[in-house]
């Protein structure tokens, strides 16, 4: 199972999915039945035009729940139409941003140097960076996943110190089993997630790596959450599809504070 002290953490993943209403009714319907637990930190990333109005949503609701923003960008103002930067972000009271998501580096030419860039701006205005990494089908094939997340991970993360990295959460997003019906099974997403955390250490310290909370990010449903969640390098999600309904966000939260009420029992 995950290591009890790093707790467990649920991101949903909004992408281009709702409106300011649907948000609201979203986090109302959430707080009817939301379980929480001091070790489960609980997220979701909505659009640039949502952050402002679920942050107050949220808060009038009263429930903890965290709001990180779907991307940033690493200069704090200038000229650069169509971005947001992380005074910005902080300023509608955002917490957290998810870096280098498999769609942004695939569709809007994200890359390494970009992804280390905009993390250390996160890290600097004090936002919680969520970094990704994973591996296109192609690289799969080729049996290049470890040598692709192990780049990832390092070029994404240069000049950091092991006290910046340990504050760091790590998204392992296997490309090839979103959205395609292909499925990363719980075995293989444990055993990248512990290459991810082996790098870490070597490049970091044990300490370090074993600090850093890693997600899986490849379609995490209620249906395999509690297999993934109970793994032993996994310390949460980061759920696209699973995320937009209130309900099975909420399903997805309960079993994270049943498998971290298991690893309490377990220490005891």
């Amino acid at each position: 199972m995950a290591n009890a002290t790093r707790g467990l953490f649920i991101a949903g993943n909004w992408k281009m999915f709702k409106t300011n209403t649907e948000a609201r009714q979203f986090v109302l319907e959430l707080a009817q039945n939301n379980p929480t637990h001091p070790q489960v930190d609980a997220w979701v990333a909505p659009s640039f035009t949502l952050l402002a109005g679920t942050v107050s949503n949220i808060q009038q609701a009263g429930i903890r729940l965290n709001v990180a923003a779907q991307n940033v960008e690493s200069a704090l103002e200038g000229a650069f139409t169509g971005e947001v930067s992380a005074k910005q972000l902080k300023d509608v009271n955002v917490a957290g941003v998810i870096i280098g998501h498999s769609e942004r580096r695939s569709y809007y030419n994200e890359t390494n140097a970009s992804v280390n860039a905009k993390t250390k701006t996160a890290l600097a205005q004090g936002l919680l960076p969520i970094v990704c990494v994973g591996e296109t089908l192609a690289e799969r094939e080729a049996e290049q996943t470890d040598t692709v997340v192990t780049a990832q991970t390092l070029e994404g993360l240069v000049d950091l110190t092991p006290q910046q990295v340990a504050t760091i959460v790590i998204a392992y997003e296997p490309v090839w089993a979103i959205g395609t019906g292909k499925v990363c099974e719980t075995p293989e997403a444990n055993r990248v997630c512990g290459v991810i955390r082996q790098v870490l250490a070597e490049q970091f310290g044990d300490v370090t790596a074993q600090a850093v909370r890693i997600l899986y990010g490849g379609s995490m449903k209620p249906d395999n959450a509690e297999g993934l969640l109970g793994s032993s390098d996994i310390d949460g999600g980061l759920i696209g599809g699973a995320s937009l309904q209130a309900d099975s966000f909420a399903q997805l939260l309960a079993i994270a504070k049943t498998t971290v009420e298991k690893l309490e029992t377990a220490r005891v």
